[in-house]
């Protein structure tokens, strides 16, 4: 299984400067790919150019700007070249499947925030001095950078990547490893229900508390953002020291949001894994949940629109964004995995609504969001708690079904 590793680096002030260069040009190298693929299909006969195409030029790149381009890893670079192709070939099978297609940007400096290195000791070393107390980590024109290092490595490193956060560095790490020992079995199986009142409900009746963190630090942000609309929009080189703050604060409070779901989606999704052996949750479309209604023109009037209820499901996008069931259901897969522990997801189609006791599926029987009062048996419970039992008892049925 492939493991990721995440270390803070602490850069001295000209390794920041080497490391903001570094991304600098490989966002130009980027840059210049897209245009050129932009350029052969519109005026060359629609012509596609392949990464194999743009790939064999690094050489001739590399020695013709050997200040900005000739002085990075040359595997980082094709890397790069990499993910733009990856963005292409996403664009495409989105066309082909007649989803919205995306058609890969050009970036800004600020947006390009990520270089990989495909493998270690190409153009960048893992603990390159290991004699030295300080862990560090060297990077072809940038140097030995300290680490971080708040937890042990297993196995050997495969690839490395610099990420930047705000002011802040990291590496990423990648291993294989085999398979890790399994926890010991404790016997418990649970069906979870993910929601928006409360985060998550178990089909033992226990509840965790939705955080909301965005909500929380809404106010705060609107500050922030408020004051940085104050500011002309102009590109990063151009922007005074204030508008550099404004844009640093609303990016740091994203930052904090963002971190306090990870810590709370790790620690939810880490107590079931140590709890259960098997764990049974709903095949939830998330994007599709949060789409925003189509509008409705008026027929009386050209060019006017009746209500289509947005406002409101614009609040309830906005719930599910900050719940973060998406990366909750991520990293519980990922955690199931390591610790041996079977996780399957089922069509969350009527969960709700049937009756755990007499199988009576109506939209009667679930008359407020939390009651549940089946109109055929009389049954009564909390409606989630009701959710997360037939998605146990469904998950059951499927992981019987695939044994057989």
């Amino acid at each position: 299984m492939i493991r990721t590793y995440k270390f803070l680096m602490r850069p001295t002030v000209g390794q920041a400067i080497a490391l903001c260069e570094m991304l600098a040009d490989h966002c130009s190298l980027c840059n210049g790919a897209l245009q050129e693929r932009r350029d052969a299909y519109r005026h060359t006969s629609k012509m596609s150019i392949k990464y194999g195409q743009q790939s064999a030029q690094l050489k001739e790149i590399r020695a013709f700007d050997p200040e900005r381009q000739g002085r990075w890893s040359f595997s980082s670079q094709q890397a790069t070249l990499r993910r733009l192709d990856k963005a292409f070939a996403a664009f495409f099978r989105r066309v082909k499947s007649g989803e919205k297609p995306g058609y890969p940007r050009f970036r800004g400096v600020s947006w390009f925030d990520t270089v990989d290195f495909p493998r270690d000791g190409d153009g960048c070393r893992w603990d390159a001095t290991p004699h030295d107390p300080v862990t560090r980590v060297r990077f072809q024109g940038v140097g030995h950078v300290k680490v971080n290092q708040h937890r042990p490595v297993v196995d050997k490193v495969k690839t490395v990547s610099v990420k930047r956060e705000g002011r802040k560095w990291f590496v990423v790490l990648t291993t294989e490893q085999d398979q890790p020992e399994p926890l010991p079995k404790t016997g418990s199986v649970v069906g979870i229900d993910l929601g928006i009142a409360s985060f998550l409900t178990t089909s033992h009746g226990e509840h965790v508390e939705n955080p909301r963190h965005a909500r929380k630090a809404a106010a705060r942000l609107e500050a922030a953002q408020r004051s940085l609309s104050r500011f002309p929009r102009r590109k990063a080189k151009h922007r005074t020291r204030n508008h550099q703050r404004a844009v640093e604060k609303v990016s740091a409070l994203h930052g904090k949001v963002r971190r306090q779901r990870l810590d709370h989606a790790h620690k939810t999704a880490l107590g079931l894994v140590r709890e259960h052996d098997f764990i049974a949750h709903e095949d939830l479309r998330i994007r599709n949940m949060s789409t925003a209604p189509a509008p409705r023109p008026d027929p009386g009037t050209p060019g006017a629109f009746l209500p289509n209820g947005a406002a409101a499901k614009a609040g309830l996008n906005r719930s599910i964004a900050d719940a973060g069931w998406g990366v909750f259901l991520t990293i519980l897969h990922a955690k199931a995995e390591s610790a041996g522990r079977e996780v399957i997801a089922v069509d969350p189609r009527n969960t709700s609504r049937e009756c755990p006791e007499c199988g009576h599926v109506a939209k009667e029987n679930r008359p407020t969001q939390e009651k549940f009062h089946c109109v055929s048996c009389g049954h009564r419970a909390h409606a989630d708690t009701v959710g997360a039992t037939n998605v146990l008892r469904a998950g059951l049925v499927r992981r019987d079904a695939n044994q057989a």
